[in-house]
């Protein structure tokens, strides 16, 4: 069972905002800690990993559930 520290919201919004705002999320959590991103932009499933692969976090789970990508990112 993964302890999700925060759930980011970024349903609705174009690319590069869910990068920036789970950035912003990512900088308030410790080492350790996830983070579950919810995202419609179809972008992020190519740049969420991406990004989060540069930063060294790892990419615990990633589901696609309806128009819905979901992330859980664990903090490096």
């Amino acid at each position: 069972m993964m302890n999700v520290k925060q759930v980011l919201d970024a349903k609705g919004l174009a690319c590069p905002m869910p990068i920036v705002r789970t950035k912003k999320a990512m900088d308030t959590l410790q080492t350790g800690e996830v983070l579950e991103v919810h995202v419609t932009d179809k972008g992020s499933v190519k740049d969420i990993p991406a990004w989060a692969n540069k930063g060294g976090h790892d990419i615990v789970k990633h589901v696609e559930e309806a128009d819905v990508l979901k992330f859980w990112i664990k903090k490096a």
